[in-house]
């Protein structure tokens, strides 16, 4: 029997959530991104268990970055880059809209200038040059804004300040290893983000949606 999801390969696996059988292939590069494998799944247990090392590799150095993207960071800087981090794992702009790392850094880097502006004492509203990352930047500020005290401080923007130069000039180091105007960055979150939820699934109260969590 062919696989239905490939259409290619043998099907030599039963799929509990599909009730269907499929191919291997298919059973490990679409499972819990294309199909909601349930909890007892015993492809997803073992999988789990004993993740292939390219794999855990990939993942410890995500991790890693992650960890290092907020070195040095007081208790409210790490939250806001959390914050920040998690809005950007799930982005999704209007339209046939692709949104890529040079945006991404283009955004922080703009809204980076602004709140050293005002810090100085001085507004001025720095915009990227490209819409896309002007889009972006607006949907920014709004998740920074939330996090501001009421009357706002120059302790807070100094701060919101270095937590977005701190996105750029990672964004702009993982850019230039990876250079084609990709999205490595993006990429890195989703893959975190993913891996989080696969581990931890949603309790029945909780609002789905992706977050990430960084030890």
């Amino acid at each position: 029997m062919t696989c239905p999801l490939c259409g290619a390969r043998k099907a030599r696996r039963a799929c509990p959530a599909l009730g269907r059988d499929i191919c291997p292939v298919c059973c490990g590069t679409k499972r819990l991104v294309e199909i909601r494998c349930p909890a007892d799944c015993a492809y997803l247990v073992t999988s789990r268990e004993h993740p292939a090392g390219i794999v855990k590799k990939q993942q410890e150095h995500d991790l890693s970055l992650l960890v290092h993207l907020m070195r040095d960071f007081n208790d409210r800087q790490a939250q806001l880059l959390l914050d920040v981090t998690t809005f950007l794992a799930k982005y999704r702009p209007e339209g046939l809209e692709n949104v890529l790392d040079a945006d991404v850094a283009d955004a922080a880097a703009a809204l980076a200038a602004t709140f050293e502006t005002a810090s100085r004492g001085l507004i001025y509203d720095h915009r990227p040059a490209s819409p896309p990352a002007e889009r972006l930047a607006a949907r920014l500020r709004e998740i920074v804004s939330a996090t501001a005290p009421p009357h706002g401080s120059t302790a807070f923007e100094r701060e919101t300040a270095a937590v977005l130069r701190r996105i750029e000039s990672t964004v702009r180091e993982l850019s230039a290893r990876e250079p084609g105007g990709g999205r490595p960055f993006l990429d890195l979150l989703e893959r975190v983000t993913r891996g989080q939820q696969a581990d931890s699934p949603a309790a029945p109260n909780e609002p789905p949606g992706p977050r990430l969590i960084v030890p």
